[in-house]
């Protein structure tokens, strides 16, 4: 038995995340982040000169007010007003464009987060989706990693700009008193520390309910998604699945919420905290300014500074506490990045054998998928000549597609090897190697672009030719169901987007077909390949199938006799090992599994035979 691949969680220290979400944030959006971290020095400084002109007002006025002549001081205090006028209109410019750039910053991160999910999950080895806990890892990067880095930096601005503008504050209050400002620090600190605490509870609830999260959403996704439609009205699986979901979502509303609650309850006491010190030092402000210690407009100004002083700490404390959420959830996106595929191209890759002259061998080979109870195949030993039809049969869970999965290099054998002309195929660039197979497996998919891409999509690297894309259409049978279409070739496939027309299963495999004849490869692949064809297309498809190959190897996987007896060789699988092996006619002298399993079906038919 293999054990998980996951590494354990990690969460990093606060500065690695910083320091990565500033480099991945910068790399994404230079030129936006530039320009945000200026409008935050401007919008830090802004408001002290505000501060401090409204001082100047006050202080103004008062004079005008105790002089002979009143109107004389009018033309100052509206010089000192105007000059405010600016520094507001000034600032007010400043909010809009770091409006600006941070929902622009935030557009170009979340798309640029996106794609960097999109890469992982092509990079990362095909042993990753048999593992559970990959879906939660995978599920976790989704939910946070789209938004965490933007706010990780927005978070660093935060801090940045009120640093400023509580350093001029602290600059204001000491000079009245050092006293007022320890109690304007000490008040802010409880705020901080719930959010904290919170930020730590949240972040386990989240690890500890992502299955019940992706429960959730896989009923939903059930219950919505046309695949699931039939059965779901068929077997009246809605109100059953419905009621699963709204438990799901219950649950975890219920764990919110009482987070949620938590946190209420405790703002409320941090904040009474707040208004207790921010009006006894307003108290003690008014009465210095009755015993003449300052002047009215002090008294203002020192008021002010003390509400603004109490609400940058907070602010920067939030911020922080902020931060150490997103390093919290961040985990979960730096987990996912860091997983290190298996297979690799090794720093010197072999060169792939010449087309048509690749003769395969797996040799001794053993593997078991993660998390397995049991080898999957083992001992197998079996060689693929060049040009050589082969097929393999069994019973399901025997290890067909376990065999061609390993010859793709989707995974690698646990202990022995697969080679072509005697060379390992890890010795290969696995990118090179899989260039040279066409595959059709069983779970074929169902691409809702045009018929044109749905066979130009097999092979990418080749210019999407109309006569090409036809001519392996027309060896699969799928030319003729494409031109009845509205649009032929260029017709949407499915129902997913405007315009779109859905084939029938059978049509759809006729497709896949058509995808790996396209493909310029020396191996072609077809794991039950007829499985949804009616006899009539079964019986054109191989009529002429040594033709369609043009001297291609092919492996045959199917539970149809009539498909695979035309092999030149056919490989017998129980348990994951090879019981027999060769021709049809020789297999069914040797009158062992193949031939009963043979004789079974055939039975089988003449009995439908004889009904009719």
């Amino acid at each position: 038995m293999r054990s998980t691949i996951l590494p354990p969680l990690k969460v990093s220290t606060l500065h690695q995340t910083l320091l990565r979400a500033l480099r991945l944030v910068w790399s994404m959006a230079p030129g936006w982040t530039a320009a945000n971290m200026l409008l935050v020095v401007i919008m830090g400084v802004l408001p002290i000169a505000a501060l401090y002109l409204t001082k100047l007002i006050v202080d103004s006025v008062t004079a005008g007010l105790a002089g002979p002549d009143p109107a004389a001081g009018f033309p100052q205090v509206f010089f000192f007003i105007l000059v405010a006028v600016v520094i507001a209109l000034s600032l007010a410019i400043a909010r809009s464009l770091s409006e600006l750039t941070s929902e622009a910053q935030s557009m170009i991160v979340t798309d640029g987060v996106s794609d960097i999910l999109h890469a992982q999950s092509i990079a990362v080895d095909l042993e990753y989706y048999e593992d559970t806990s990959y879906y939660d890892t995978l599920h976790r990067a989704q939910q946070e990693a789209p938004y965490r880095p933007t706010r990780i930096v927005n978070g660093l601005v935060q801090i940045g700009q009120n640093g400023i503008s509580l350093l001029g504050v602290a600059v204001l209050i000491l000079t009245f008193s050092w006293v007022i400002a320890l109690i304007l620090l000490a008040a802010a600190i409880p705020a901080a520390l719930v959010r904290y605490y919170y930020a730590r509870a949240r972040f386990r609830f989240e690890q500890e309910n992502t299955e019940s999260e992706r429960q959730a959403g896989y009923y939903h996704w059930v219950l919505t998604d046309s695949s699931h439609a039939k059965e779901v009205r068929l077997f009246n699986l809605g109100p059953l699945f419905r009621e699963r979901f709204k438990n799901f979502r219950t649950d975890l509303r219920k764990g919110r919420l009482k987070l949620a609650r938590y946190r209420t309850l405790s703002d409320s006491a941090s904040q009474a905290i707040v208004v207790t010190a921010l009006f006894g030092t307003f108290a003690f402000i008014a009465y210095s300014t009755l015993q003449g210690m300052i002047t009215v407009g002090d008294l203002v100004m020192y008021f002010l500074a003390f509400q603004l002083g109490i609400g940058f700490i907070q602010a920067i404390l939030n911020s922080l506490a902020g931060l150490y959420e997103d390093n919290l959830f961040l985990t979960n996106f730096y987990q996912f990045l860091d997983l290190e595929p298996k297979i690799q191209a090794p720093e010197n890759p072999a060169l792939v054998p010449e087309p048509r002259d690749q003769k395969i061998e797996y040799r001794d080979v053993r593997f078991s998928y993660p998390g397995g109870t049991k080898d999957a195949v083992s001992g197998v030993n079996l060689a693929i000549n060049p040009g050589e039809v082969i097929a393999f049969v069994g019973e399901n869970g025997s290890g067909k597609t376990t065999l061609i999965k390993l010859l793709c290099r989707l995974y690698d054998p646990d202990s022995g090897s697969i080679t072509v002309n005697g060379i390992d195929l890890r010795r290969f660039d696995p990118v090179a190697w899989r260039k040279e197979i066409s595959v059709v497996f069983q779970d074929y998919v169902h691409y809702y672009l045009s018929a044109a891409e749905n066979i130009w999509i097999g092979d990418i690297e080749q210019d999407q030719d109309p006569a090409i894309i036809a001519k392996a259409a027309n060896r699969s049978g799928a030319d003729a169901v494409i031109q009845k279409l509205p649009e032929g070739y260029k017709t949407n496939m499915g129902h997913w987007f405007s315009g779109g027309q859905e084939l029938s299963e059978g049509e759809w495999q006729k497709v896949a077909l058509a995808r790996a004849f396209f493909r310029d490869s020396n191996i072609v692949v077809l794991d039950e390949p007829t499985s949804s064809l009616d006899p009539l297309a079964e019986a054109d498809l191989f009529r002429n199938f040594r033709d369609l190959l043009e001297g291609r190897s092919a492996i045959l996987i199917s539970h149809r006799f009539s498909t695979v007896q035309m092999a030149d060789r056919i490989y017998v699988l129980d348990k994951g090992r090879i019981t027999e092996a060769g021709s049809h006619e020789e297999l069914l002298k040797l009158k062992g599994r193949y031939a009963h399993l043979f004789r079974t079906q055939a039975e089988h038919y003449q009995v439908k035979h004889s009904e009719n």
